[in-house]
């Protein structure tokens, strides 16, 4: 029988069965540079998850190009990830026990749980190589970093689901490691990169061989070998070829499952890629077309071959090779042999997995002993509140039997009273609360000291005139920010006033960056009244964060007309957009809430209609943002 080894990322989807269920989205592109502007030279744990998209000869002088480079380096900052590029290179090398030492010494002293999760994961992952049943205290040990990970939101967390993925396979828990294998490649940062993609459909052969589904075996191995081929993996090409082997060995085709398991083999044992896995399954094909000397030779290259790794774990599949192949000879004797050895190893996995098992029961135990003892926690707190809240009625009752008629209707006249004083109170207290942040929002200290030092600098460069018209234009737009800040109207003429200024300013600021236009379709006479600075924070959005990035110049328009007894308000320009403003997003949130506060103060508690919406135009292949502001008509 041919076995399938557990590749180092061992990731797939939960649906392996119709190729339909999955979303068809874009493929990224081939190569993801590590050296990108947005992996930083400093942030190597992005470096790190970005490597998992090179292909394996790429990978290979990724790690020893940073292994060389840190060595150079002195900061103590790049320590922990000095140890972590030698360890990976002794891994590349086959130094298993002198790659754990060198993970060990990654130690941040808790100054950094990201590096330390990626020490542990790193120490674990080695521990747990081998294709061999992995003992209930490194399962315990793996699930204790998942928490931990998860708890940190961790950029390492889905490693820790691929490594559980791994340890589960081996322990011949097919479900458990189809569950995390999913959560694995949900999380993966580059899911649709086709290095990735390749890895998934490999890995989806693994998993449909595993639970006998010919048909899938067969459509997966045909996409992993087109993908392997677009990114010129050779040894994931090459991998397609074992896959092959076992399905002709699945149709009796044993030739052509000879002829491809000689393929795969060949390719490892020219690049010294060689792994026992590689040595049973073409002794396997060796004895499906009955050469059973070839198969015990291979079969027997296998258990040397797995004996030069101290650290690895005897697996049975040999000798159970050798039991098969020793029978078709007659050689009865060596047979047994084989037997007795295949046993062994046999009884010493299932003890292994039985432990985790027991393990696991445990733990389940103790958590639903927890459960059941917070159930019984809150079922006495509720019988608790019961009681009281009995004698509160009790009492309640006992008094007002107590108390005259008079005196409870009196009393009752008293509380509706200072009810309503309290609602009066409570509103003019969110209304005083809206205008202090309304005041944090409408001019913004940096503004302030952005235009106090461009002044500075139209002073000291002796340009006396433009300095004086800036000042001018400066001193007006504070006059009416105070000025306006105690009212909660003013007339639509003031509200335009008040932009002028702010965009004057903003262009004397910005020069040559934008243009502007207000247009208000003739209200101007109509004496139309609106809440002071409803417009700013918008505009100011757009010019701070809309224009400062582009490479074109910016245009910006402010619209105002009624319709239907309401104030129609438009503010729209061709900035970078939504998306590009995600490093605002805080105050662009604190602005959209205060003014729906605002709103709901002046007009919703009125049962008015008021309200505003923002529109990415990149969303209608345009630019920038339009932002709609509705309020009901109010004249003077």
């Amino acid at each position: 029988m041919h076995i399938k080894s557990v590749p180092t990322v061992f990731f797939c989807l939960a649906i392996l069965l119709s190729s339909a269920c999955r979303p068809e989205k874009k493929r990224q592109n081939q190569v993801v540079h590590i050296n990108d502007q947005n992996i930083t030279d400093t942030d190597y744990l992005a470096r790190i998850i970005a490597m998992d998209t090179l292909a394996p000869n790429d990978y290979k002088k990724a790690i020893y190009k940073e292994d060389s480079l840190l060595n150079l380096s002195s900061s103590e900052a790049d320590k922990p990830f000095r140890y972590y590029f030698r360890a990976r290179c002794l891994v590349l090398e086959k130094h298993r026990d002198s790659a754990i030492a060198t993970y060990k010494q990654m130690d941040s002293m808790g100054t950094n749980p990201e590096t330390d999760l990626l020490r542990d994961y790193s120490i674990l992952s080695s521990q747990t190589n081998g294709g061999a049943a992995v003992s209930a205290s490194l399962v315990k040990q793996t699930l204790a970093k998942i928490e931990k990970a998860e708890l940190l939101k961790s950029r390492s967390t889905y490693l820790f689901y691929d490594l559980l993925a791994k340890i589960y396979y081996q322990n011949n828990n097919p479900k458990e490691a189809l569950r995390y294998a999913t959560r694995y490649y949900n999380s993966h940062p580059y899911k649709l990169h086709r290095v990735i993609e390749q890895r998934y459909f490999d890995i989806s052969f693994l998993l449909a061989t595993k639970m006998g589904d010919y048909k899938n075996m067969i459509f997966y191995n045909n996409k992993a070998r087109i993908l392997a081929k677009s990114i010129n993996d050779s040894l994931a090409l090459a991998r397609t070829y074992d896959n092959e082997a076992q399905i002709y060995d699945q149709q009796g085709q044993f030739a052509r499952s000879l002829a491809s398991s000689k393929i795969y083999f060949n390719y490892l044992k020219n690049t010294n890629n060689l792994n026992d896995i590689a040595f049973n399954n073409l002794a396997t094909s060796f004895e499906h077309n009955q050469m059973p000397d070839s198969a015990i030779y291979y079969y027997r290259q296998g258990i040397a071959f797995e004996k030069k790794n101290p650290a690895g774990r005897r697996k049975s599949m040999f000798y159970n090779g050798l039991l098969s192949a020793y029978k078709n000879q007659g050689a009865y004797a060596q047979a047994l042999e084989a037997a007795d050895s295949a046993y062994t190893i046999e009884m010493r996995d299932v003890a292994a997995i039985e432990a985790v098992k027991i393990a696991e029961l445990h733990e389940k135990y103790q958590v639903e002993k927890k459960d059941q003892h917070i159930t019984e926690l809150n079922s006495r707190n509720e019988l608790y509140q019961k009681i009281i809240t009995q004698q509160k009625w009790t009492l309640g009752l006992a008094f007002f039997v107590f108390l005259s008629v008079l005196f409870f209707l009196f009393i009752l006249y008293r509380q509706q009273r200072l009810k309503g004083r309290n609602t009066l109170l409570a509103s003019e207290n969110k209304r005083l609360n809206i205008e202090q942040k309304l005041l944090q929002v409408q001019l913004n200290p940096h503004f302030i000291f952005n235009a106090i030092a461009n002044l500075q600098g139209l002073i000291s460069s002796g340009d006396s005139k433009e300095a004086v018209r800036y000042l001018s234009t400066f001193s007006k737009l504070l006059r009416n920010v105070l000025e306006q800040n105690t009212k909660e109207f003013i007339e639509l003429d003031e509200e335009i006033a008040s932009l002028h200024n702010y965009l004057q300013l903003q262009q004397m600021r910005f020069a040559g960056l934008f243009d502007y236009q207000i247009s208000t379709n003739h209200l101007e006479g109509e004496n139309i009244l609106i809440p002071p600075m409803l417009i700013q924070p918008f505009v100011e959005n757009a010019i701070e964060h809309g224009f400062r990035n582009i490479a074109y110049h910016g245009s910006l328009a402010i619209n105002f007309q009624t319709l239907n007894n309401q104030l129609l308000i438009t503010v729209d320009d061709n900035g970078c957009g939504v998306s590009a403003k995600a490093a605002v997003q805080t105050k662009k949130s604190l602005a959209q809430v205060i003014l729906k506060e605002r709103l709901d103060v002046l007009f919703n508690t009125a049962r008015q209609q008021a309200g505003f919406e923002l529109e990415d135009k990149s969303n209608t292949g345009g630019r920038g943002v339009m932002v709609k502001i509705n309020i009901p008509l109010v004249k003077d």
